[in-house]
């Protein structure tokens, strides 16, 4: 009875001895990896919680990129509307600091006493030169150079995309075809010619649609918008940043704070616009002038509608000023929203990372314990294995 009972006992410790053997072997493997078991199977029903983790982490991660992308293009549109607005600003300051007064013009002033009548009226009709002086000619070249630096500024692209056309990426928004400067130097001619008032040139400037009974009126294709700004049926774009969220943030070339900008550089920059005074170089008044100026029969009348157009354009700008701020603010709001719902997918993330910790990584420290524990009791089980198998017959006599 004795051998039997010792084999028996012999081999539970041997069975126990592996099973120590195994268990030190699978905690030895979490301190290595830093994880409770190298197969799914190992996790049970936690699988399932760990696995649903992963899977709402992944779409996170995709809203998180589609955040990350849009924020890019935000950036530099507002980089764009910044520099097009400080630009404007600097442009609007010219024409604030103009005086608006005068002839600004070169030669000597034409006067003229009609012959048919007995007083002597030595009235004032214009000017032996057409060249504007330092002061015009300073507002004039401004408006040239920045013309097309704001063009380049609505043209702005991000790889192949162009930013401020909307949903058609591919589509330059802003052509300086010349149609612009073409339509521009027909309305002041007529204009000074007497064929359309001051009023009709300020109105075909401010309006932007012919359907409104101004068939003259800057149209955004006239101005150089592309066909698809200029029918107005271009889409928005949108960022999806979560399951039922979705970000726009459009800006467009032909917004109207953009759009009078560029209409007002057009007038100021045409060869057309000067001189204010009618310029007779060659001929002699009464006969017609040589280059003419702003419409009226008199330098005072002539001054007054010329310094009327400028007034109503130079307001234009500064009113668009207030506009281009609602566009960069309308941005600047959408980056805000989807900086926060950023934020909050960070949160999740976080949230989702330690449900898969909690899971599925091993206490490192609890693990050292039980494998320092797990040694102790196994080389107390080799001892006893080892007595155990000593015993005989021999040695209990």
């Amino acid at each position: 009875m004795t051998g039997i009972s010792s084999l028996g006992r012999a081999l539970e410790q041997i069975e126990l001895i592996q099973s120590q053997q195994v268990r030190l072997s699978d905690l030895n493997t979490q301190l290595a990896t830093g994880k409770k078991t190298q197969q799914l199977s190992g996790l049970g029903t936690d699988y399932l919680t760990s696995n649903r983790a992963r899977v709402d982490i992944k779409t996170i991660e995709t809203y998180q990129t589609n955040i990350v992308q849009a924020d890019t293009r935000i950036e530099q549109m507002l980089r764009s509307v910044e520099e097009f607005q400080a630009q404007a600003e600097n442009f609007a300051d010219a024409l604030a600091g103009f005086i608006a007064q005068g002839n600004h013009q070169q030669g000597e002033i034409v006067y003229y006493d009609d012959p048919l009548t007995p007083e002597i009226e030595n009235t004032a009709v214009g000017s032996t030169s057409s060249e504007p002086d330092v002061a015009l000619n300073t507002v004039i070249d401004m408006a040239d150079s920045l013309f097309g630096f704001m063009e380049d500024l609505l043209n702005t692209r991000q790889g192949d995309r162009y930013i401020f056309g909307g949903a058609e990426t591919q589509e330059r928004p802003f052509t300086d075809n010349g149609v612009l400067d073409a339509a521009v130097s027909t309305l002041v001619t007529s204009w000074k010619d007497g064929t359309i008032s001051t009023d009709d040139l300020v109105a075909d400037f401010r309006e932007r649609t012919a359907t409104d009974g101004n068939p003259d009126a800057l149209t955004d294709s006239v101005i150089g918008y592309s066909a698809a700004l200029s029918s107005g049926e271009v889409k928005d774009i949108f960022v999806r940043v979560d399951d039922t969220l979705e970000v726009k943030y459009t800006a467009l070339a032909n917004e109207s704070g953009f759009r009078d900008v560029m209409a007002a550089l057009s007038f100021f920059r045409n060869e057309n616009t000067p001189p204010i005074l009618d310029a007779y170089e060659t001929s002699v008044y009464p006969a017609g002038p040589d280059v003419s100026g702003a419409p009226g029969d008199t330098n005072e009348e002539m001054q007054n509608n010329f310094y009327q157009v400028f007034g109503e354009l130079s307001n234009m700008v500064t009113v668009a000023l207030d506009d281009i701020d609602q566009t960069r603010f309308r941005l600047e709001t959408a980056r805000v929203q989807m900086n926060e719902t950023n934020e909050k997918h960070r949160q999740e993330v976080a949230l989702f990372n330690n449900i898969i910790a909690d899971i599925e990584e091993a206490d490192i420290n609890e693990v050292a314990v039980q494998i320092n524990s797990l040694q102790l009791n196994l080389n107390a089980s080799l001892t006893i294995t080892s007595r155990i198998q000593q015993l005989s017959l021999v040695n209990f006599i």
